[in-house]
């Protein structure tokens, strides 16, 4: 579950995190009201307005703008509130924006060189340790240092049985250049943020930039962070802060009747029991020649309401051509899939214009297959994986 900036930094701060002040704003006759409290707080005369939407790249796309005083932050809130903001991670229609963080100036001069860098902490799934991964370089594209200067990235593995170590914490503050009272904010910063990640159960906190302001503070400017789903049930008020809006609605609409759902970019629907077949038939359709458009989990049981339902979130997708239903008969035995499959289409025959492949093996498969075959719909049978690879590519 991903979150916005605001809520990001909220969780940052609850942990002791030093982060760039701002509030969040949803609508424009607020701004006085909101403004006013961000200034009695911190007493700031420049404001930033960032659009809060989850995708990165935002101020490539003008949904993040600096108002040097209250009137400009009038005229830049009314430009990006409300806006379509296109970047290079969002959809091309873009994505409404919704509600805009006003954040506090940290910019400002002072007696020390101002520095930005990028700081994450996520799970190598390699080694299996939580990782922290840093670099001099921040405020820019992390993909782009790592194509071209990848000597300045280090990474920091931390055995998550035993957490972080001082000397670690020590170590990147070192590595980033960091001398005197901004080493030693460094170092704080790096241990609160990597206890910030653990305790949320996150899989990624993103920090970039990590600020070291003129006078030596260390504060997050900006914050992506992406939480576990699987852990929700340990943290009630995060499944709260979840956006609907944001989110695909056909993965939202899956999630709420129980199916696991990813939408894809590919051109062959599939609908699967279980996420190790599902993987591998995503893999026989690329090696058929086609693209997979979604991962469909439809789980131990195909009855009839379940496998209706599959099929029009499967079909909401315009681009699928084709649909393979690649099921097998372990737990629920495959006539009674088959049967499901019937009577889903029976109810849906004016409304599925697309060839369906329907591989059941295991129990009762061979039932199943004339189940299939005297349906009178447009459905192929397969029983091997080479068969249904063979009809993708003589359909597609």
């Amino acid at each position: 579950m991903n979150l916005h900036e605001y809520q990001a930094k909220n969780i940052l701060e609850e942990h002791g995190v030093s982060i760039q002040r701002g509030k969040v704003l949803f609508d424009r006759n607020d701004i006085k009201k909101v403004t006013d409290k961000l200034v009695s707080e911190t007493n700031t005369k420049c404001f930033v307005v960032k659009a809060q939407i989850h995708a990165g790249g935002r101020g490539k796309g003008g949904g993040v703008k600096i108002a040097k005083n209250r009137t400009d932050l009038d005229k830049v809130v009314s430009e990006i509130l409300g806006m379509r903001l296109i970047t290079p991670q969002t959809p091309k229609e873009g994505k409404l924006v919704n509600q805009v963080l006003i954040s506090e100036d940290v910019y400002y001069p002072g007696p020390s060189e101002i520095k930005e860098f990028y700081v994450s902490v996520l799970l190598n799934r390699k080694s299996g340790k939580n990782m922290i991964m840093y670099s001099t370089e921040g405020g820019v594209d992390i993909e782009s240092v790592a194509e071209k200067t990848p000597e300045k990235i280090f990474y920091e593995e931390i055995d998550p049985l035993i957490g972080i170590m001082p000397f670690q914490s020590r170590r990147v503050a070192f590595n980033l250049g960091l001398v005197g009272e901004s080493y030693k904010n460094m170092v704080k910063f790096v241990t609160l943020l990597y206890n910030c990640y653990t305790s949320s159960d996150a899989s990624l906190f993103e920090i970039n930039p990590v600020l070291k302001t003129s006078d030596d503070k260390i504060i997050a400017v900006d914050a992506k962070v992406s939480l576990d789903d699987n852990s929700l049930f340990r943290h009630k008020k995060f499944e709260l802060l979840r956006d609907l809006k944001e989110e695909n609605p056909i993965e939202t609409q899956a999630k709420s009747v129980g199916l696991n759902y990813v939408d894809l970019d590919g051109n062959v629907g599939c609908m699967v029991n279980g996420a190790g077949l599902a993987m591998a038939t995503m893999d026989l359709i690329k090696q058929s020649g086609g693209d997979p458009a979604n991962f469909l989990d439809v789980g131990g049981t195909a009855d009839a309401k379940r496998v209706e339902t599959a099929f029009r979130l499967i079909l909401k997708d315009k681009n699928v051509r084709i649909i393979l239903v690649n099921i097998f008969g372990g737990i629920v035995r495959c006539d009674r899939v088959a049967q499901g499959i019937v009577d889903a289409l029976n109810n849906m025959k004016n409304e599925i214009h697309v060839p369906i492949i329907v591989r059941l093996q295991g129990t009762n498969s061979s039932i199943a297959k004339q189940i299939i075959d005297s349906c009178g719909h447009k459905v192929y049978s397969a029983v091997e994986f080479q068969e249904a690879s063979d009809k993708i590519q003589e359909l597609i």
